[in-house]
């Protein structure tokens, strides 16, 4: 199995440890499959799957309502690949398929591209899961 590493900014990571030790994220592995969630629920018709999802939302976003809240550019027509390939990958993930997802990742981005790093750590939740187990 290949693990990776993603560096953030100490100033992200220290917002993010901020946010663990108030509680609003139990650990950081919850607050990236969080943020993995939230995008996907913004970006495809995807339902949040993870235990917790509204009450999270609440916390994070305690002073600002859906109005208010930033949002991306709009993709232009035609240009979905990343998020059906960010779908398929987190399938794959989530029916424990690993080895599948990594090489259909592969297939799709080379291993320098920002996107395959992305997609990396959308499968790294599941990667780590089946470690625990």
């Amino acid at each position: 199995m290949v693990k990776s590493t993603v560096r953030f900014p100490q100033e992200v990571l220290d917002k993010v440890e901020q946010m663990v030790e108030e509680g609003t994220c139990s650990n950081k592995s919850e607050f990236q499959r969080f943020a993995v969630e939230y995008v996907l629920s913004k970006a495809t018709d995807h339902d949040p799957d993870i235990v917790d999802f509204d009450e999270i939302w609440t916390d994070i976003f305690a002073e600002q309502t859906e109005g208010n809240i930033p949002t991306a550019e709009p993709a232009s027509a035609g240009d979905d690949t990343f998020i059906q390939v960010a779908t398929r990958v987190r399938q794959f993930g989530r029916r424990e398929q690993i080895q599948t997802a990594e090489e259909y990742i592969d297939t799709h981005y080379p291993a320098s591209d920002p996107r395959s790093i992305l997609l990396d750590d959308i499968l790294a939740p599941y990667r780590n899961q089946l470690l625990d187990e």
